[in-house]
């Protein structure tokens, strides 16, 4: 090709791309029925055929969400404001020509589910999280994104987002689909707490909590406070808060009866909502600390598997157990740094809970942290109508991956490190530089660290691609916490759910290795006798179990549909275990103990 016209070729081609835009304006016509009406107008285009489509997975869900069932009333426009033909080719994608690089397509949403993964209009307030709202284009996933609102008449909300504003009134830009489809917006009547943290580098970034509470400043500034106060411990971490892209990391927070749970971490934002009524008690600031540590391990410490995120399908990552368990450890951990917690609570919620999905899990017992993450794509809020076996197949990722943080903190504290020093390593060399990883590469990071090889590939083996028994009991002891069973003695037939407002008819899966599961007992099924004796509620089964030893072994009556059948099972000991700390024990609490609780548990903040 002669030169010139190759140069002048490759100018065209970068000038068309430049010069595609992707503009949303949005209105809200009938808001009261939690309706918004939608104008995605594309420009520029060089394709004569488009696909505008919904979403089909989100940032921080890795499951199928069909978001398309909530867009109707969808229409063609050319730039003349002419219609054009709309061929509707999947549930949510639809085909569109284009009439000289231009295309609009027009649609109604309704959103009435207001929580971190969905979306919400409502005359009180507005929720929208991209993905469940709004349609994007296929072909121009690298165009740059601009967004209007127009609010309902008489509405003077305000806006809280991680998108860029612009000079023009309620107008944000995003420079593509990957970074619009990662930020949320809150609109209403938000009250905004702000406060402003630098790094060593001496850069300084806002912070801003924006609530959507019913509750008096002064309530709100001691809550903000509590916030500030998590963002410094997490920051003492790493040594340094990440390059939040134009310097502001903002909570964007619903906590009132109108919303639905959830919490989900953005690049420099999370989408918090909590149905309860704002007391600004410590009880809430759990999903405000998991999702800050977000803003390190995940959105920059970042899985290969997960970049790009693809809209069209779940995303399966073998690396969640770190992603999403480590965070959940950390979440904890830093309520207690901050002084949220007394150390008796992190004993018996965290490290109680986090001991037992370990060793007292049927999941824990068979799969893999890794393999239990791949899960995730059947599991995190996916919608299924079939029973599963899930109580005796899986482990959620979340405690699973937090016991294994516990495994390996106690491992690095007996070696004069902390877990800390992995995270900030793992920060220095994948997040900070945003290299995607594997978990070869997380292993890579801990041999470094403790310069060990054989124990970082011993570890890997046995706790993430192995799932062996961990024990936790002398490790725990050196930092002054005892492990003992908390139903020492006690007979035990297994952990029951029962139906509400029935005779004993079980309502979840019996768990594999219970007297139970192995006298045949399983889900619907209703006891009716035990010992020889009619039971009618708990208490009945109590009273007998209560008057016999593990090991013994006594008569059971059941129902299995129309079927009343007799057998014997063996009662067991409750495996369930409890951390107590030493000093609530009648235990002595030596100096070095407190020196390793020193290193662990104590606040950071200097």
């Amino acid at each position: 090709m002669n030169r010139s016209l190759g140069f002048i070729a490759l100018l065209f081609t970068f000038y068309s791309a430049t010069a595609q835009k992707i503009s949303y304006n949005v209105t809200f016509p009938n808001i009261t029925h939690h309706e918004a009406q939608i104008d995605v107008t594309v420009t520029g285009a060089t394709q004569n055929q488009l696909l505008f489509r919904m979403s089909r997975s989100s940032p921080g869900r890795y499951a199928t969400h069909e978001f398309g069932k909530n867009v109707y009333d969808v229409k063609g426009f050319d730039q003349a404001g002419k219609p054009l033909s709309v061929l509707r080719v999947d549930g949510d994608v639809y085909q569109v020509n284009t009439s000289n690089g231009f295309a609009k397509v027009r649609y109604t949403l309704f959103a009435n589910y207001p929580d971190g993964t969905y979306a919400g209009v409502d005359q009180n307030s507005i929720q929208l999280n991209m993905p469940a709202a709004f349609m994007w284009v296929k072909e121009l996933e690298n165009a740059p994104m601009d967004v209007t609102f127009n609010l309902p008449e008489g509405k003077k909300w305000t806006f809280a987002t991680q998108l860029k504003p612009t000079e023009k009134v309620n107008v944000f830009t995003a420079p593509n689909l990957q970074y619009f489809m990662d930020s949320p917006v809150k609109i209403g009547s938000l009250v905004i707490k702000s406060w402003n943290l630098t790094n060593p580098d001496k850069k300084s970034y806002e912070f801003r909590l924006a609530l959507e509470v019913d509750s008096n400043d002064s309530l709100i500034t001691t809550f903000a406070a509590k916030i500030k106060k998590i963002t410094q411990e997490a920051q003492a971490i790493y040594g340094e808060f990440p390059a939040f892209d134009y310097g502001k990391y903002t909570f964007l927070a619903s906590i009132n009866p109108y919303v639905k749970g959830d919490g989900m971490e953005h690049r420099n934002s999370t989408m918090i909502a909590l149905p309860t009524q704002f007391d600004g008690s410590n009880n809430l600031l759990g999903v405000f600390s998991h999702e800050f540590f977000h803003a390190w391990n995940v959105e920059r410490i970042r899985p290969k598997s997960l970049e790009p995120f693809n809209y069209e399908k779940s995303n399966m990552s073998r690396e969640l157990w770190f992603a999403e368990g480590f965070t959940q450890y950390y979440g904890e951990l830093l309520l207690k740094r901050g002084d949220f917690v007394t150390v008796e609570d992190f004993a018996n919620g965290l490290l109680t809970g986090l001991v037992n999905t370990k060793e007292n899990t049927p999941g824990a017992k068979r799969i893999s942290p890794a393999d239990a993450s791949c899960m995730a794509v059947f599991v995190d809020a996916g919608v299924a109508v079939d029973k599963t076996n899930y109580p005796n197949t899986y482990t959620s990722y979340y405690p699973y991956g937090a016991s294994i943080a516990l495994a390996l903190e106690l491992e690095l504290l007996n070696r004069k490190l902390t877990l800390d020093d992995y995270m900030k390593a793992v920060w220095l060399k994948l997040g900070k530089t945003e290299n995607v990883y594997v978990i070869p590469d997380l292993q890579a990071v801990l041999e470094s660290v403790t310069g060990d090889k054989a124990f970082a590939a011993g570890f890997f083996r046995k706790y993430i691609y192995g799932h062996e028994s961990y024990d936790y009991a002398p490790l725990l002891q050196k930092a002054g916490f005892f492990l003992k069973k908390q139903f020492e003695g006690q007979a035990w037939i297994g952990n029951v759910r029962y139906k509400e407002n029935s005779e004993l008819v079980i309502s979840a899966n019996t768990t594999i290795g219970t007297p139970l599961y192995k006298g045949g007992v399983d889900i619907d099924d209703q006891i009716l006798k035990l010992d020889g004796k009619s039971v009618k509620k708990e208490a009945d089964i109590k009273a007998i179990l209560d008057a016999h030893k593990p090991g013994d072994e006594i008569e059971l009556e059941f129902l299995h549909r129309k079927d009343v059948i007799l057998g014997m099972i063996k009662l067991a000991e409750n495996p369930k275990l409890i951390v107590v700390p030493n000093e609530k024990a009648d235990l002595p609490l030596g100096d070095g103990a407190l020196a390793i609780r020193k290193r662990w548990i104590e606040s950071k903040v200097k």
